[in-house]
């Protein structure tokens, strides 16, 4: 199993003839996923290159499609109502890959979706979410797989299916950073554990789903054996998650949380990566999630070991 996206998915492109749109909706259909059209207003009736249909507004891309996922490529000035506009033709997941999209405008967007409580925001300023699917041929970058679902800009190819996996064994991942959640990925894979699905939840003050949410959804999950989660300065999210875990997780949960050496007051690469007070250092997090029993490193580079562990391969 997995949550929130499968092979079932049916996935549009806001922003699908943009260089950033084209490129990804490419590579998504390229990895298998179910992309059935894309978003540019103005240019309804047309394709893409991929020979998807293009059109003016989200609610006739789900009449017409049956969509019920969406990624969104569209610049920052625009992005926050593409957002509200996928939400209103009732899209289930929205994928906001976007970066530079004014705080305030996610403020008002947050707000907004209250009114829409069976769509499910990721990100902004994230890579997506990917369920991998099965491997049917090929290595590397070439290889091909079915029945999994990747929306995003993730490199599809190092993630493992469960069933793909030598162990038999599979972790959810969720991050807020995109490149350590390929880390983990990677060493998971290596270690020939899969992955059940793995979600980046970006790395910006105001977003959509995250660590809590996410938790429940894996633990909800009878694929899913453990959980890995990747955390930075800035916040209390993780702090909140690491309460949760304490009182409630019934899975293993490895940990690591960036920005052990980030200055007070000093942003770290993300919008949300800065330290506000004493809850919000890495420090203080990292306490509370050792506290909570969660597998917490030092380092990135121990996640899959950790894992491991965590799963009693090693």
């Amino acid at each position: 199993m997995s949550i929130l996206v499968d092979g079932s998915t049916r996935v549009l492109c806001q922003g699908i003839t943009g260089s950033a749109g084209a490129f990804h909706t490419a590579g998504c259909l390229g990895y298998g996923t179910r992309m059935v059209g894309g978003v540019t207003p103005g240019k309804g009736g047309q394709k893409d290159p991929n020979g998807l249909p293009i059109f003016d507004t989200v609610a006739d891309a789900v009449a017409a499609t049956g969509a019920d996922a969406t990624m969104i490529f569209v610049p920052p000035p625009g992005a926050a109502d593409a957002i509200l506009e996928a939400a209103a033709a009732g899209i289930r997941v929205i994928a906001a890959i976007t970066e530079g999209i004014p705080v305030q405008d996610m403020v008002r967007t947050r707000a907004a979706l209250r009114d829409f409580p069976t769509s499910t925001l990721i990100g902004p300023n994230c890579p997506g979410v990917i369920t991998p699917g099965r491997r049917t041929s090929g290595t590397g970058p070439d290889a091909r797989f079915e029945g999994g679902c990747k929306i995003g800009i993730m490199p599809g190819y190092i993630h493992t299916h469960r069933r793909d996996a030598s162990t038999g064994r599979a972790v959810g991942i969720v991050s807020r950073s995109g490149t350590l959640t390929y880390e983990a990925v990677w060493q998971c894979s290596q270690r020939g554990i899969g992955q059940s699905t793995c979600v980046g939840i970006g790395g910006d003050p105001v977003k959509g789903i995250n660590f809590i949410e996410l938790l429940e959804l894996f633990h909800a999950d009878p694929e899913t054996d453990a959980i890995v989660m990747i955390g930075e300065i800035g916040g209390a999210d993780e702090t909140d998650a690491a309460r949760w875990i304490g009182e409630q997780a019934s899975k293993p949960v490895i940990g690591f949380i960036a920005g052990r050496t980030a200055p007070p007051g000093k942003r770290m690469g993300h919008a949300g990566a800065i330290i506000g007070g004493a809850a919000d250092t890495a420090a203080a997090k990292i306490a509370a999630l050792r506290d909570a029993g969660a597998h917490v490193v030092d380092s990135p580079a121990d996640l899959g070991a950790a894992a491991a562990k965590a799963l009693e391969l090693s």
